[in-house]
């Protein structure tokens, strides 16, 4: 083919491509509203866990306050402070002023109460602390609406359905692209290397989904701890928003998605001639230091999802090495004089 012609394949290829994302989108919009859901499941499974934790601190500095009061608590306060965060209570301190309440009470139930038993308050001066009732108010964590996720602007919802549509629909379209993409690069390709299109395509998409996989079932548990943890060391509620958590939730992912492709992408090192398995062996340590560094810069920098993504990559990249080895690189025979 000459390039002109390659071009013209590009272009197919790249129509068909873009047609297939079109499709997949449109077939998206229908469960946009699910993913944006659905993708909220980690972080508010996160934000559970540091509200239980911090509940479970108040609580336990109540009973202590109860205990210097001289007031009856129970025998192990860690004990009881455990078994009320596991109840998945939620205790919020208010004041209520006496008067008002027991006059609300007795146009509500009259006869029940008397607003007589509680001494006057002189009308005429402001309202003083002293001059209220503390009330402890307890609630149930899953209804907190410190677990939603919030928006900041008006079109912010819309933008977020559109974008997750966008990512559900090149999902499905995927394995499409990624055909109509090989498609093309086997024009190219001698007809004994295009049986190779047939092993790359499902084993960088598997590799590619297996590293996605990773980040959002088992990373995100980690990477959310460790950041929340710093909100509850510098005693600030996070109140996330929707656009931030959608963005954060695509980038890991496609992090460890991408980093998965190391044997591929050593396989082609190796056939290009710019490694070889000698090479790959015997700088084996430079390439765990690197790996380690790349760990470092795709993650959020805590110590689990940095150890989630490397300790995969190194066995990934000496099964790179043992794909090189299976699929050796073909010599070309020495041309007769």
């Amino acid at each position: 083919m000459t390039f002109g012609e390659h071009l013209d394949e590009l272009r197919r290829a790249l129509a068909k491509a873009v047609l297939a994302l079109v499709l997949g989108f449109l077939v998206a919009l229908l469960f946009a509203n699910n993913v944006v859901d659905y993708i909220q499941t980690p972080l508010r499974a996160a934000l559970k866990r540091h509200y239980r934790g911090v509940s479970t601190q108040e609580y336990e500095h109540y009973l202590d306050q109860q205990r210097e009061a001289g007031r009856p608590v129970p025998a192990d306060l860690d004990a009881a402070a455990d078994e009320f965060a596991e109840q998945g209570l939620v205790a919020e301190e208010r004041y209520v002023d006496p008067h008002e309440a027991l006059e609300a009470l007795s146009r509500a139930m009259p006869g029940a109460v008397n607003p007589q038993a509680v001494p006057e308050r002189d009308p005429t001066q402001p309202i003083r602390r002293d001059d209220l009732v503390p009330l402890r108010i307890y609630h149930d964590l899953d209804t907190d609406p410190r677990l939603s996720v919030i928006g900041l602007s008006m079109q912010e919802p819309f933008v977020v359905y559109m974008k997750a549509a966008l990512v559900l629909g090149a999902i499905l379209a995927s394995p499409f692209i990624f055909y109509f993409i090989w498609q093309f690069v086997a024009v190219g390709l001698y007809s004994h290397e295009q049986r190779y299109v047939h092993i790359f395509l499902p084993f960088s998409l598997g590799l590619f989904l297996a590293g996605a996989a990773l980040a959002f079932f088992v990373a995100f548990r980690y990477v959310l701890g460790f950041l929340l943890w710093f909100y509850q060391l510098m005693g600030i509620d996070p109140d996330p928003r929707i656009t931030d958590w959608l963005t954060f939730v695509l980038i890991l992912p496609v992090g460890f998605g991408i980093s998965f492709q190391l044997p591929l992408v050593m396989l082609f090192l190796e056939r290009i001639g710019v490694f070889s398995v000698a090479s790959y062996l015997s700088q084996w340590r430079m390439a765990v230091l690197v790996i380690c560094v790349l760990s470092m810069i795709l993650t959020p920098s805590d110590p689990q999802s940095m150890i989630l993504m490397a300790v995969p990559l190194i066995f990934l990249y000496f099964g790179g090495v043992l794909l090189c080895r299976l699929m050796p690189r073909r010599v070309e025979a020495p041309a007769a004089d």
